[in-house]
């Protein structure tokens, strides 16, 4: 937690916050911290740092979040020469920087007299800094001052621990907490400025341009979000959150193609179908690998069982290996360079000045392809019919979910039905999918017979959640039909047309 201190501001006796409190002072720390950014302050504005500081290296603070003025930013350390941003620390901020070189911005000289608060035990709990900031322009010149206090907890100290600390030094005058960095400080107004993309307000009487760009918007902040997620491959989720950025982003611009200029569109959904045919790879081995885990241990046979696990393992390194090589191309930053462009600035036509009912249309559209697949499916449908429903349910949930801004209600339920559908289908498929695997693993290692034999009982089990699942999603779709139909959200009745590439089998 970090508090203004005003310039006379006198340091009180810290062992006083709590009855047990010990107090180790540390002798004064001086040293020169150089911050990298843009030119345009791209980190700044998002929330983010990148640091060089004299005996300390390179430090990297994602942006976080804050809640009570307690800062939470999640924080990496690189190794590297002063002159040179480690290229580690570099990639973690692509999604943020994308195609603009990091240069240094600001200099600042740095007294700090640092206090450990300690429990009785000898355990330290908090650390208290009082820092006195210079910032140094050419010829090192001190271009300007500030003081701050920086209250930060040590180990498994809990959050509560804080609260007679920061009373105590508010009592002696120091300023209510604030989260603002040192670096945003040193900036002044130019830091204050917002991020390139900002989550888009919709008003009552929106244009379908307006809700198009709200949409696009969400989409490419989710993606850009989720790319330090995916680099660091800490949480499976980051490569799920990036691949469906991608693929919603891709079937906005399909269903709503009408209000776009036509090479724009195309040019752009081919882009990301590339940076999302690579996740796919990926998100289908995390999923595959965690029902895998699942089946595993159920398994009589572990060791055999492990074999399996390590060969799929093995598989997901592969094609997580693969998103990284994307991440790191030449072709990569400047996608993400025209995505920002393309939330800022869509390549509207003058059809999407028109009011927002107007869009009722191509998800209407969207809905009657979902039907048609529906109807025109085998009776009972072939596995493959039913991934091609499901691949319409989606693109007619997320066309759904664009609506949420005007439609409320009636598009939020039909979106929710359309998520249930997806939901049971993607089941069915992920147990199909996986029953393939396991059949393709019995073969391949036929002559380990006990491995061969659980790759195929496992098989088995995954063959009867795909039955459990195909024998509910008709209740599912009859859950949808029920629905109010999308040209009705508005009280304004369109007829539906078909969509660009609506009824044609994709790899979406």
């Amino acid at each position: 937690m970090k508090l203004a201190a005003p310039p006379a501001f006198a340091m009180p006796d810290l062992s006083t916050a709590a009855e047990g409190l010990g107090v180790a002072p540390a002798p004064p720390e001086r040293t020169t911290t150089t911050y990298h950014d843009t030119a345009d302050l791209r980190l700044a504005r998002a929330g983010a740092s990148l640091r060089f500081r004299t005996g300390q290296g390179w430090t990297l603070k994602l942006p976080g979040g804050e809640r009570g003025g307690l800062l939470r930013r999640p924080e990496f350390l690189f190794e590297g020469a002063p002159e040179e941003v480690p290229a580690p620390a570099a990639n973690l901020v692509r999604g943020i920087i994308r195609t603009a070189p990091l240069e240094r911005v600001v200099r600042l000289r740095t007294v700090r007299r640092r206090s450990v608060l300690m429990s009785e035990d000898g355990t330290g709990l908090l650390e208290v800094d009082d820092d006195e900031v210079s910032i140094l322009g050419p010829g090192n010149r001190i271009a300007g001052r500030f003081r701050e206090l920086e209250v930060e907890l040590l180990t498994d100290a809990p959050d509560e621990s804080l609260a007679p600390v920061v009373a105590l030094l508010r009592a002696a005058g120091a300023g209510e907490p604030d989260p603002t960095s040192k670096y945003l400080r040193a900036l002044g107004s130019r830091g204050s400025q917002p991020p390139d993309l900002v989550p888009v307000r919709v008003a009552k009487k929106a244009t379908a341009a307006d809700v198009i760009r709200a949409a696009i918007v969400e989409s490419v902040m989710q993606l850009l979000a989720a790319d330090p997620v995916v680099r660091l491959d800490e949480d499976i989720e980051g490569v799920h959150r990036m691949r469906v950025a991608s693929r919603r982003l891709r079937s906005h611009l399909r269903t709503f193609a009408s209000f776009t200029d036509a090479e724009w569109n195309v040019s752009l959904r081919e882009e990301l179908g590339w940076l999302g045919s690579t996740l796919g790879r990926n998100r289908d081995a995390d999923v595959l690998l965690e029902r895998l885990r699942a089946l595993t241990a159920q398994a009589r046979e572990t060791t055999n069982a492990d074999r399996l696990l390590r060969a799929l393992e093995a598989e997901r390194d592969a094609a997580h290996a693969a998103v990284l090589e994307a991440l790191g191309s030449d072709r990569y930053p400047p996608l993400l360079d025209r995505l920002v462009d393309a939330a800022r600035g869509p390549a509207f036509t003058p059809e999407a000045d028109g009011p927002a009912a107007g869009l009722l249309t191509p998800v209407q559209a969207q809905w009657a392809s979902l039907r048609r697949r529906v109807k025109c499916s085998a009776k009972p449908p072939t596995d493959e019919q039913l991934h091609r429903i499901r691949i319409h349910a989606k693109r007619t949930r997320y066309a759904a979910e664009a609506l949420l801004p005007v439609a409320r209600k009636d598009a939020r339920r039909f979106a929710a039905a359309a998520a249930d559908l997806q939901g049971v289908l993607g089941e069915q498929h992920d147990a199909i999918v996986m029953r393939g695997w396991l059949r393709a693993q019995a073969t391949e290692r036929s002559a380990d017979r006990m491995t061969a034999f659980v790759a195929g009982e496992l098989a088995g089990l995954e063959q009867v959640r795909a039955e459990a699942a195909r024998q509910r999603w008709r209740r599912r779709y009859a859950r949808l039909t029920t629905a109010k139909e999308p040209e009705r959200w508005l009280k304004r009745r369109r007829p539906a047309r078909p969509v660009e590439d609506a009824a044609a089998p994709t790899s979406d």
